[in-house]
């Protein structure tokens, strides 16, 4: 029997915000959802189309300026009523991202608390943007910097974590005061039209906040308009190549968070147990799909097979459940199509030569009918290899072999994506060295996500993207530079 799904009723009825209007049907394509947890319809959502793009774009112009011209301090106060709202839904919004992606109920109720904390740390950006006061060399001037935002930022996010993705691009876009037009992502469009109506809820003018669900050509839309003036975009290399092609039609400048094949690599003195239990959560989390998500493993040679082992006997206690189930720690994939990609992935390796150590089977009985695989570990995998260099974004893990330390640093850097990376030891001056030649936005040692904090700069380098959220960093992302220079000359009698 197929796990069951539980009353939808309360699902969002707007999948369309504009302004201060709710929309129940936009001009685009009606779209099935469907519940990765049985594979069954949860819904038809009745989508945006490009007459409803350009009306949530107008709706962002025409508030922009009241929206920046508001004191800091009420802006701040708003992102705090919005954040105080995300916590008391917390329940709510956490069951509609299980409903939307299939993620354990029991993780889905961190999204609504992580997106609160990053609109309550913007909101404290909101009234402390601070220009500067630059040297006059040509005699009494007074020289100074302010920074100005964009105007309208069009945003397309992914279907993977899409609470908190939004709450990353929204906290900073409106702090700096922008107003945005977001797209809800079809696979799991949900938590974010929810989102939209708190928004509404907690005072925000409207127009401020624009959210529309559809397609990919709602995002080619939203992306390609003349009168978005910043364009921010999360998911994969092949579409951003096309965001980009479409944006340069206007010289709409782009900030883009892509893909990651992150390096966990794993010296012989590293705490084998912890090692293991972090170094198997990139598969675990999101059932690893998660661009950050540390999939590629490289072990030193001499603690290989015990690391193995140790991995094994920790992959023996995660089971795959039902996401509805408070106790379940791993979930379905996305949908059919994932299942047949993610397997041929593993069948690949495994004609290549490389040892399937656990999984690589798709789970069935009362799981059949669901996107269920189970996590799946893959020894002595070739580095040159698919499997070692591209997004698998599952649960699957590569792992390969290496001798020295600096082997370890060629091996992690030796591949087009540079998001993340993880190294686990207890070597101080190794930890030093290995992250400061690492080629990626965000380093961590002996962890496995914890440092990404709303203060943090996120993003990546080599075709992982470029631009950065969080932090300061991520404020200015949203904001223009403009320098003044007054001439304090006295006038020539």
């Amino acid at each position: 029997m197929a796990f069951a799904l539980p009353d939808t009723s309360a699902l969002p009825r707007y999948p369309l915000i504009i302004g201060d209007s709710l929309v129940e049907r936009g001009s685009g394509e009606a779209f099935a959802h469907i519940y990765p947890g049985n594979g069954q319809c949860v819904a038809e959502v009745a989508g945006a189309g490009a007459a409803d793009v350009d009306a949530a774009v107008s709706a962002a112009r025409a508030a922009q300026p009241a929206w920046a011209a508001l004191p800091g301090d009420a802006r701040r106060d708003l992102l705090l009523q919005l954040a105080a709202s995300l916590k008391q839904h917390a329940g709510e919004l956490a069951l509609l991202e299980t409903l939307g992606n299939g993620s354990p109920v029991m993780m889905a109720g961190y999204a609504p608390i992580v997106a609160a904390q990053r609109f309550e740390y913007y909101a404290g950006w909101a009234d402390k943007i601070r220009g500067q006061t630059l040297q006059a060399w040509n005699g009494p001037a007074h020289n100074y910097v302010d920074y100005a935002p964009y105007g309208v930022v069009g945003a397309v996010i992914p279907w993977n974590g899409p609470l908190f993705a939004a709450a990353m691009v929204m906290g900073p876009v409106l702090a700096a005061g922008n107003c945005i037009v977001i797209k809800a992502p079809e696979l799991a469009p949900y938590s974010v039209m929810r989102l939209g109506e708190l928004f509404l809820e907690a005072g925000f003018p409207p127009g401020v906040v624009n959210v529309l669900a559809g397609g990919p050509e709602v995002g080619a839309a939203i992306v390609g308009h003349a009168d978005v003036d910043k364009v921010q975009f999360v998911g994969s290399g092949a579409t951003a190549r096309k965001v980009l092609a479409s944006a340069a039609a206007n010289l709409t400048p782009c900030c883009l968070e892509l893909g990651g094949k992150s390096a966990v690599i794993v010296f012989d003195d590293a705490d084998l147990a912890r090692a293991g239990q972090m170094g198997l959560s990139g598969a675990i989390s999101v059932s690893g799909q998660g661009c950050v998500n540390g999939t590629r493993l490289l072990v030193q040679r001499g603690i290989y097979e015990q690391y193995l082992g140790v991995m094994q006997q920790i992959a023996a206690r995660i089971t795959v459940g039902d996401p509805l189930d408070a106790g379940t720690v791993m979930g379905p994939v996305i949908s059919e199509a994932a299942v047949q990609r993610i397997l041929g992935s593993v069948e690949q390796a495994r004609d290549a030569g490389a040892r399937v150590l656990t999984g690589g089977t798709r789970l069935d009985g009362d799981y059949a009918e669901g996107f269920f695989l189970p996590l799946t570990v893959i020894a002595d995998v070739a580095h040159d290899s698919d499997l070692a260099q591209h997004e698998v974004f599952g649960p699957v893990l590569s792992v390969t072999p290496f001798d020295t330390e600096e082997e370890a640093i060629h091996l992690a850097n030796d591949c087009d994506y540079g998001l993340g990376a993880y190294i686990h030891t207890s070597d101080l001056r190794r930890a030093h060295h290995v992250a400061g030649h690492m080629q990626a936005g965000m380093v961590h040692v002996n962890a496995s996500g914890e440092g990404m904090q709303p203060f943090a700069p996120f993003g990546g380098m080599k075709q992982s993207g470029f631009g950065r959220l969080g932090g300061e960093q991520g404020l200015l992302e949203f904001l223009q530079a403009r320098n003044v220079w007054m001439n304090l000359k006295p006038a020539q009698a």
